[in-house]
C-alpha cells in the first residue's frame, strides 16, 4: 500500500499513461487503497491539469485524454532510454523542421537522467549511428545539448573553435540560438572577445561548457537568427540565383525541399515557380531539384542548367 500520497499520485499518472482504460477498482487495488481515495486522486491529478476521463458503469473506468496543453509525463526507467536515444539521432536527422525541437528535449531528459541512464544512452549511441553534419563531420550530442542547456538557462559559453582553415581559437560568447540548415548544425551568439556577432560550425566546436556567469540577451542585428546566419553565410561564400518551375503544386515541392533553399510561388493549381539564392555547388543543388520527384525545368542560372543535362545523362547511363 503507497500511504505517501505525491508518490501515489505519480505512480496512478504512471499507470494512467498507458494507453487503456482502467477499471476503478483495479486501480484501487494497484495502489493499495480504497476507491474513493482512487477517485479523489484522480481529481487533484485533474486540477493539475491532467485531462483524465472517467467513463460510466459499475466499475467506472478511467484513462488519460489529450488536452489543450502538454502535461508532465512519467517515464521509467526503460522508456527515458528509448526516447533520449531517439532524440539524440533526430537532433542530426529530424524531419525538416524539427531538429531544434529535439536537442531543446534531449537537453531537458538529459539534465534529470541519473547517471546510471545517461551512461546506458551514451552506450547505446556509440552502438549505432553517430550523429554527422551534412558534409560527414561528426557532431557530439553532448555539444548540442550543453549549447542548448546555455542557451536555455542565459549562461556565456566557453568552448575551443577551429576555423574553416584550421586555425585553433578559445572562445567566450553569449550563445542566441542553434539553428539547423539541414546539412549542418550552426551557433548565432555574441563573441565577448571580438565584441561582435558570430556563427560557429558546430562541427568545428569541442570541449563547450557553461560558465554559470548569466548574461542579458542583446538584440540581434537582423529580425531572427535564420536571417542572421543566411546573410553570414552568404557574405563568406559566392553565391547564385537560380529559378526553376516544377509541374506540382507548391505545397507539394514546399514540403520536398529545404525552407532555405526557397519558398514555391504558386503559378496555378498544377504549377509553381522557385526563386531563391543559393551558395551550394550546383551539382549539388541540381541533385535536390532532382529529388522533389515531379517534372521540372531550370530556367537559370546556366550553370544549373548545364549541371541538369549532365546528371540526367548519368542516370540515363547508369539504367544501361
Amino acid at each position: 500500500m503507497t500511504t505517501d500520497t505525491p508518490a501515489r499520485l505519480l505512480q496512478l499518472l504512471s499507470l494512467l499513461q498507458t494507453p487503456r482504460e482502467w477499471p476503478g477498482g483495479e486501480l484501487a487495488e494497484r495502489l493499495g487503497v480504497s476507491r474513493r481515495t482512487v477517485r479523489r486522486d484522480i481529481d487533484r491529478l485533474r486540477e493539475l491539469g491532467y485531462p483524465v476521463e472517467a467513463s460510466k458503469g459499475a466499475d467506472g473506468g478511467y484513462r488519460l485524454v489529450a488536452g489543450k496543453a502538454m502535461p508532465p509525463l512519467v517515464l521509467d526507467d526503460e522508456e527515458a532510454v528509448a526516447i533520449a536515444v531517439g532524440l539524440r539521432a533526430g537532433a542530426g536527422h529530424a524531419v525538416e523542421g524539427v531538429e531544434e525541437a529535439s536537442v531543446r528535449a534531449l537537453a531537458k531528459l538529459e539534465q534529470v537522467l541519473p547517471s546510471r541512464l545517461r551512461h546506458r544512452v551514451t552506450t547505446l549511441q556509440a552502438a549505432t549511428t553517430a550523429l554527422a553534419s551534412g558534409d560527414g563531420a561528426s557532431i557530439a550530442p553532448e555539444t548540442l545539448t550543453v549549447m542548448a542547456s546555455a542557451i536555455a538557462g542565459r549562461e556565456r559559453l566557453r568552448f575551443a573553435y577551429r576555423s574553416g582553415d584550421g586555425t585553433p581559437s578559445r572562445r567566450l560568447a553569449e550563445p542566441y540560438r542553434l539553428v539547423s540548415t539541414g546539412r549542418r548544425w550552426y551557433l548565432v551568439a555574441y563573441d565577448l572577445e571580438r565584441e561582435d556577432w558570430r556563427t560557429f560550425r558546430v562541427d568545428r566546436v569541442t570541449e563547450p561548457f557553461a560558465t554559470g556567469a548569466r548574461f542579458t540577451p542583446r538584440e540581434l542585428p537582423t529580425g531572427s537568427a535564420a536571417e542572421y546566419l543566411r546573410q553570414s553565410v552568404y557574405r563568406r561564400q559566392e553565391t547564385f540565383e537560380f529559378e526553376a518551375t516544377f509541374a506540382a503544386p507548391a505545397d507539394f515541392v514546399a514540403a520536398r525541399i529545404p525552407r532555405w533553399v526557397g519558398a514555391p510561388e504558386p503559378l496555378d493549381e498544377h504549377s509553381c515557380r522557385l526563386r531563391g539564392v543559393a551558395s551550394d555547388s550546383v551539382e549539388w543543388l541540381a541533385v535536390r531539384l532532382a529529388l522533389v520527384d515531379c517534372e521540372f525545368t531550370v530556367h537559370r542560372p546556366a550553370d544549373l542548367v548545364a549541371s541538369v543535362r549532365d546528371l540526367g545523362a548519368r542516370l540515363s547511363r547508369a539504367a544501361g
